[in-house]
């Protein structure tokens, strides 16, 4: 499995638009802020055929650290959850890759 950095996307993006790649970056970079501005805000993020992104509260606990057995307490934490949404669904399911076969 390959790692995609941002830069990469950048890269592959401004060069499929022919977009600069300074103005593809500020783009990315703002829509990146945005979808976090939102999520800090407890908003929904719906992306029809993508995804759905929302915030989600973690409950506070009590752990115990496995090397010591001492109990720990966890305080409540949000997360982000995605849902895929229908098209990432079906490429997902129909374009899986075969473990034998070189990557090109």
């Amino acid at each position: 499995m390959a790692t995609v950095t941002k830069k990469e996307l950048i890269d592959r993006i401004a060069e499929r638009t022919l977009a600069k790649r300074v103005s593809v970056k500020r783009i990315i970079q703002a829509f990146l802020d945005e979808i976090t501005d939102e999520l800090c805000q407890d908003n929904r993020l719906e992306f029809r055929d993508f995804g759905v992104f929302e915030t989600r509260t973690r409950a506070a606990r009590i752990a115990q650290n496995p090397k010591t057995l001492e109990r720990v307490e966890v305080p409540a934490k949000r997360t982000v959850k995605f849902k895929m949404g229908r098209l990432m669904r079906e490429r997902l399911s129909t374009d899986i890759p075969n473990p034998t076969e070189p990557n090109i």
